[in-house]
């Protein structure tokens, strides 16, 4: 495994970005942005279907942020895999990036769950969606916190 992280940070496209003065930050701040619309729209999503902003259309308003929830996350992927390759080895090797790996499972699992049981993808049915709201908040709020950890803990 060492040897394929090895591997991957001297691709040369990381040696670029690493190399690079404006590389790095401007994949940091887009990490940062993909994240922030994530959320935002992960916790709008939640709060509407446990009651919150009652005027608006529940499944209109679920279906809009929910394009933009994978918006984001493909930005985030895409952003954070290139962030994780500049130093793979080390990060590969910190708990707390494993654990926010585990969390973004699990988020994903939950929004899983939530999908199927969704009537038409659209207006979930019965009270389980209430605990997958709640979970989903918890789980994608300790991925943002799992992740700010990272830059602190290493």
């Amino acid at each position: 495994m060492d040897g394929l992280l090895a591997g991957i940070e001297q691709l040369a496209f990381v040696r670029g970005l690493k190399a690079s003065f404006v590389a790095y930050p401007i994949v940091n701040a887009l990490h940062i942005m993909s994240i922030g619309a994530l959320l935002t729209s992960v916790w709008l999503m939640d709060l509407r279907i446990l009651g919150a902003f009652r005027s608006l259309p529940q499944a209109a308003f679920v279906a809009l942020l929910r394009r933009t929830a994978f918006t984001a996350f493909a930005g985030a992927l895409v952003t954070g895999s290139l962030l994780f390759s500049v130093r793979a080895r080390e990060y590969a090797a910190m708990p707390i990036f494993l654990a926010k790996m585990a969390l973004i499972l699990l988020a994903g699992a939950n929004f899983l769950v939530f999908m199927r049981r969704a009537k038409g993808g659209g207006e979930p049915a019965g009270g389980t969606v209430t605990i997958l709201a709640v979970l989903s908040l918890m789980l994608w709020t300790s991925v943002l916190f799992a992740g700010r950890f990272i830059g602190f803990l290493n």
